[in-house]
């Protein structure tokens, strides 16, 4: 199916890195093949509709006639009764019978071409920077694993309460248990980046390695 693009223009390709107390100590200059101002709405909604699907486990099943238990015996005669005729007390039609056209254990699983989802990334990385809420770090380094000291690099950073995602190398591991008790910051490698992981937050921290990391996986597809 082919999908309608936009291109957007960004005031520059050029961003500040900073450190963990929130100063400014270089600039970096994006890839302008990576973050070219071209944005596909389109693409970006198959790739998060082809992550959901592919994470569902389709494990709900419902019992048909032939699986309940019971049933064997006819409940009454065929006639004379006055009432209708009746094979089995597990029918459908009966409390306890088995389930006409239930949910049955199967695959949600799409598949998702790897170029189309390097371009849905590439697209929502541009939508990121039009809105201006991506921040590169020169390094993410916690001095203990304790959530106040995390904290403070958030409060450093001016990221109040808003859900940010960090985008690292390597998920060290103060990293890891200082900000597991912050329901509003979510970690994530470079390797492993995608589409929804982009969209679903407010602000993108990536540090400098990571950046370059991302880049080089776009530019794969290009």
């Amino acid at each position: 199916m082919k999908t309608k693009s936009k291109k957007i223009e960004f005031k520059s390709l050029e961003l500040e890195v900073v450190n963990t107390n929130g100063e400014q100590v270089e600039r970096v200059n994006l890839d302008k093949n990576v973050f070219d101002g071209e944005i596909n709405p389109d693409l970006m909604h198959q790739a998060v509709v082809t992550y959901l699907a592919n994470k569902r486990r389709g494990l709900a099943c419902a019992k048909t006639r032939g699986e309940v238990r019971g049933g064997g015996r006819k409940p009454w005669r065929q006639k004379g009764t006055g009432r209708s005729r009746a094979g089995s007390n597990r029918s459908p039609i009966w409390r306890g019978g088995g389930v006409t056209f239930g949910p049955r254990p199967h695959s949600f699983n799409k598949d998702f071409p790897k170029k189309m989802k390097l371009l849905a990334l590439k697209s929502s990385l541009n939508v990121k920077l039009h809105e201006e809420k991506i921040i590169v770090l020169n390094e993410l380094m916690a001095e203990s694993h304790k959530t106040k000291d995390f904290t403070k690099i958030i409060n450093n950073l001016k990221l109040g309460k808003d859900k940010t995602r960090f985008i690292l190398m390597s998920i060290d591991k103060n990293i890891k248990l200082g900000s597991r008790n912050l329901e509003k910051v979510l970690l994530c490698r470079a390797d492993d980046i995608n589409t929804i992981d982009v969209l679903n937050c407010k602000k993108l921290i990536m540090t400098k390695e990571a950046l370059k990391v991302v880049e080089e996986r776009v530019k794969k597809c290009l």
